[in-house]
């Protein structure tokens, strides 16, 4: 479904084109010509002078005409173009001449929007963009369309539609410029032979149901875990291949086992009132026993030479 705001589409078509049927230099000079008709009238003890500054002032409150820097107008005499006029002061023949509409020629910025629009994998979203364009030919925006506004803005709806109906749902989310530009090619070509070029299509907000958004995150999330256990895994992966690597190393050089059980033993009781349990077959195979003894006897020897000392 295609939403098109009717009243602020009405205003803003309202400020890009302007009609003007009595100008205030146009007022000023019918004023001025009133005054001095009166004047004359007063000076002379005649009506005419009133008459004639009267037909004077109507002619100039209606001929003359002042355009804005950014505005141009098309004269038509009998029907037929004349040309262009602005910007400034200019005159017009009243009755003969018709004026259209003041154009707006500078950039001009046009809200898009798309409600529950289909994209390729048959997925609903809602999309907004806005489009910058401007006229570069006034000529043409009078004479080769009738409202070069709700054109546009027509045109803007139906193009932003069937692109979305080409990209997938991925695609909008991530490449909202290529979708841009690709809308901004589409409806440069359709409104370049009515004196009207598109600058830039900008991709505002794309929304998708907030179902499908609770689904997409719960994928994301299952995504990620994924790749965690796989990290994991990998890493398990490494310490075995490292530890048969030390396996090995160790079948063959059994003092290089020996020196590492004693390491590990020594990094176990070097703390403050550990106790470490060994396997009977591992002080053994270590050779703790005699080690063990030696160490007990000589802090027996101690303890008797502070003894002695003592007494």
């Amino acid at each position: 479904m295609m939403v098109d705001r009717i009243p602020s589409a009405a205003t803003s078509a309202a400020s890009v084109v302007r009609s003007q049927v009595v100008s205030s230099i146009g007022a000023l000079a019918f004023l001025a010509c009133m005054l001095a008709g009166i004047a004359v009238s007063a000076l002379a003890g005649k009506a005419y002078g009133v008459l004639a500054g009267a037909v004077v002032g109507a002619y100039f409150l209606f001929s003359i005409k002042v355009a804005k820097q950014w505005e141009r107008a098309a004269v038509l005499r009998m029907g037929r173009y004349q040309g262009l006029k602005g910007p400034g002061v200019f005159t017009i023949i009243p009755v003969i001449d018709t004026l259209s509409d003041f154009v707006d020629q500078r950039i001009r910025v046009t809200d898009v929007k798309a409600e529950q629009t289909l994209t390729r994998d048959a997925v609903p979203v809602y999309v907004d963009a806005i489009v910058f364009w401007l006229v570069w030919n006034a000529e043409k925006s009078i004479l080769e369309v009738e409202n070069f506004f709700n054109a546009i803005t027509l045109s803007a709806q139906t193009a932003l539609r069937e692109s979305i109906g080409r990209h997938m749902l991925t695609e909008m989310l991530t490449d909202r410029e290529s979708l841009g530009r690709e809308l901004q090619r589409i409806l440069d070509e359709k409104t370049n032979p009515w004196g009207v070029t598109v600058q830039s299509v900008e991709i505002r907000d794309v929304q998708i149901p907030q179902e499908l958004q609770d689904a997409m995150s719960r994928e994301a999330q299952a995504q990620r875990e994924r790749q965690a256990r796989i990290i994991l895994g990998t890493a398990e992966t490494e310490i075995s291949e490292k530890f048969a690597q030390a396996a090995t190393m160790y079948k063959d050089n059994p003092i290089a086992l020996h020196l590492r059980a004693m390491n590990m033993l020594y990094e176990a009781i070097k703390e403050k009132g550990s106790m470490v349990i060994v396997p009977s077959s591992a002080v053994e195979t270590m050779g703790l026993g005699g080690m063990i003894g030696t160490t007990a006897l000589s802090r027996i020897v101690g303890s008797q030479a502070e003894g002695g000392a003592a007494q």
